[in-house]
């Protein structure tokens, strides 16, 4: 089987009205991503999705089109797509960066591998250890009426963990954190996210102010680039850190072990570059004897598809204890898959079809296309 052309479909989807994002990063309004297709001569053909934003890795759509139809494609078109080890080498030899770029069209190799063997991607990876995948839903950095109102309506959809946006005010932080906890059951947990909005001391200072929340944990509450800061953070307050933004390479995940810096890796395939280097990534974390979880960029089905292929293959992805953020399709006002995927919640379900399980809705597609 050969790889013969290679498409990059820019598309742009809304956010639902009322489900916008606002978070220490900016406002998420629409979603400028990139859908990739990869055909080959014997009729298969690869989905992947590139849900890219300048502010988290500095790509953007037009760069991503550029980037597969200018460095990629050549590197790849006329090899076998199931070589998944030599396209990644490939990848990485005529460009640097780009994770959510080259996973898209890695996606897209692990879409075919599985359609080509008949079986779904987790298969490929080993086989799926979970049926089934833990959800949180996100209360934006609204408020503390409209965050109460958000956390209120999330609970009604059964879901099981709320996850609070933090890191643009200590005030606001504490206020929205504690509106949230007030109406969510005991046995529920919340936690929170500030995006590397808070400094050190701000972060000891709110994580103190909230110790009788009994947060789950707290996600990357400083920027990335000092595992020893947080480090330190992990010894000297009483909630668990999740790393995100600090664990994109597998060198990152390496310096946060090493400095027994995190309690939880947030993992997924986009911000790694691909399926096989969150495979490494989860590999480290199991050597350090800590846990994984999915984290998000707010993907549609495909993005989200592979994410939950990932879950079900590694035990060490333990989103039965800190929920997954698998989520992107609810806050989105449509799909570009034909059928969509169950994300509960609690619980959102793995797709079993070959490859992904998931199929591309043409007419969707052409209604979100850019240009």
């Amino acid at each position: 089987m050969k790889i013969t052309r290679i498409e990059a479909i820019p598309v742009c989807v809304p956010l639902k009205k009322g489900m916008t994002a606002k978070t220490a990063h900016g406002e998420h309004v629409t979603s400028p991503y990139v859908i990739v297709k990869v055909h080959t001569d014997e009729g298969l053909v690869g989905l992947g999705e590139a849900t890219i934003s300048g502010l988290w890795s500095g790509e953007t759509q037009r760069g991503t089109v550029a980037v597969i139809e200018e460095y990629i494609a050549p590197q790849i078109v006329g090899k076998d797509p199931r070589d998944i080890t030599s396209a990644r080498r490939a990848m990485d030899f005529i460009i640097k960066l780009n994770p959510f770029t080259k996973a898209a069209v890695e996606m897209a190799l692990w879409d075919i591998a599985g359609k080509a063997a008949g079986v779904p991607v987790y298969q490929l990876l080993g086989g799926k250890v979970r049926d089934k995948v833990r959800i949180k839903l996100v209360v934006w950095a609204r408020d503390v009426p409209g965050s109460r109102k958000m956390a209120e309506e999330h609970l009604a959809r059964g879901v099981s963990c709320v996850k609070v946006k933090t890191g643009l005010d200590v005030d606001g932080d504490i206020a929205r954190v504690r509106a949230v906890r007030e109406v969510t059951p005991k046995h529920i947990p919340v936690t929170t996210d500030s995006n590397c909005g808070w400094t050190i001391q701000q972060t000891k200072h709110c994580l103190r102010a909230l110790a009788d929340v009994n947060l789950l944990l707290a996600e990357q509450p400083i920027p990335p680039g000092d595992p020893a800061a947080m480090a330190e953070l992990r010894r000297e307050t009483p909630t668990p850190i999740m790393a995100d933004e600090s664990v994109f390479t597998l060198q990152d995940a390496w310096l946060l072990t090493t400095h027994r810096a995190a309690d939880v890796l947030s993992i997924y395939p986009g911000k790694h570059g691909g399926i096989a280097a969150t495979a490494e990534i989860v590999a480290v974390a199991k050597a350090a004897g800590i846990r994984c979880t999915i984290g998000s960029n707010l993907e549609l089905g495909i993005g989200t598809a592979a994410m939950l292929h990932v879950a079900a293959a590694f035990p060490e992805v333990d989103c039965d204890t800190f929920p997954a953020d698998t989520i992107g399709p609810f806050y989105h006002e449509g799909e570009i898959i034909t059928q969509p995927l169950d994300l509960g919640p609690p619980y959102a379900k793995v797709p079993d079809g070959v490859g992904f399980g998931v199929e591309l809705d043409e007419k969707m597609l052409a209604k979100f296309r850019v240009g």
